[in-house]
């Protein structure tokens, strides 16, 4: 396979559908897990043809196995974050230089070249996280940005206060990006005009906070960083991929990146624009573990190609998930 030459050469539906019936091949091929899954499923493998038909694996794999193509040893293993005890899920992978190219260029997509940002994280270091891939993410766009003031400010929000009052004043651009409760805490201790900034929240409160629509937390950060809009990541653990919002919670794919709502009662079929159901993502640069990923998360596409996040299933839902398995 060659995605990273392919990957930014995808510019139409057709290519995208070509490419992943490719995809599925392989993996079919390669990777036992999505095998024995499919198998499972007693699908034919000749009659996949077109994206609709691919059987989706259910993101709870990546807890109990190892979905991997092959047998080259892993560059990385990441893994998603978690309580003690909690199983928490591992994606193995084989060449992290795809995992580099899918979230620069899907970065740039939206804005633009790193090297002109200034990088201000709310999360953890590298080094007190280095199996996060969204950590791993944020260090490698610090590394291709010119500014010398990029840093980490979890621990130090006095100093983030600082940094934001210093930057504002010289009114260079520059990016925000945290978990989202951290963002919620700064945003208390240190309300202030800090604009002009991007602040992206990258979801989930992480056990720290009561969860909040997205909605109320929106509407809880602009004001108190004195922006119009907060911005949002989507990614996870199991995907190699991330989708961006830029204003109301809308979130855009790059081109090698797809979103399939499903039935939440029929989760082999899915569901026309403006419904909520559950989200399958379909990620090309999953090259050598899986690209196709039924995820726990309830979202709704909109007729421009765009989606939103609505929530999780609970307990109660997710039962609906076992009928793919």
């Amino acid at each position: 396979m060659r995605l990273k030459e392919k990957m930014l050469e995808i510019t139409s539906s057709q290519e995208f559908t070509s490419y992943a019936l490719e995809l599925f091949q392989y993996q079919y091929n390669q990777n036992a897990v999505y095998h024995e899954f499919v198998d499972a499923r007693k699908v034919s493998v000749a009659n996949i043809l077109c994206v609709e038909d691919i059987p989706f694996l259910p993101i709870s794999f990546f807890k109990s196995h190892d979905v991997v193509c092959g047998h080259v040893p892993p560059q990385a293993i990441f893994r998603s974050s978690g309580t003690t005890g909690m199983v928490r899920s591992r994606h193995m992978v084989n060449d992290l230089s795809v995992y580099r190219h899918s979230f620069i260029k899907g970065f740039e997509l939206c804005y633009g070249n790193p090297a002109e940002i200034q990088f201000l994280a709310l999360m953890p270091t590298p080094e007190q996280a280095p199996d996060s891939s969204l950590v791993y993410m944020i260090q490698k766009l610090m590394d291709l940005s010119l500014s010398p003031e990029n840093g980490y400010f979890l621990a130090s929000h006095s100093g983030l206060n600082a940094r934001l009052r210093q930057r504002r004043a010289k009114g260079k651009k520059m990016i925000l990006i945290g978990l989202t409760y951290a963002l919620l805490d700064f945003a208390t201790k240190y309300p202030d005009d800090y604009s002009p900034l991007i602040v992206i929240e990258t979801g989930g409160m992480k056990g720290q906070r009561k969860e909040m629509t997205r909605e109320d937390l929106h509407s809880t950060l602009c004001p108190a960083f004195g922006v119009e809009q907060i911005h949002s990541e989507y990614g996870m653990t199991e995907l190699l991929s991330q989708a961006w919002s830029q204003s109301d919670g809308l979130f855009t794919t790059p081109p090698w990146m797809k979103v399939m709502i499903r039935d939440v009662n029929d989760p082999l079929s899915y569901i026309g624009h403006g419904e909520t159901g559950g989200i399958n993502i379909i990620d090309l640069a999953n090259e050598n573990s899986c690209s196709f990923i039924a995820t726990e998360d309830l979202g709704r596409m909109h007729y421009n190609g765009q989606f939103e996040v609505l929530g999780r299933f609970d307990a109660s839902d997710a039962r609906g998930c076992s009928l793919m398995l």
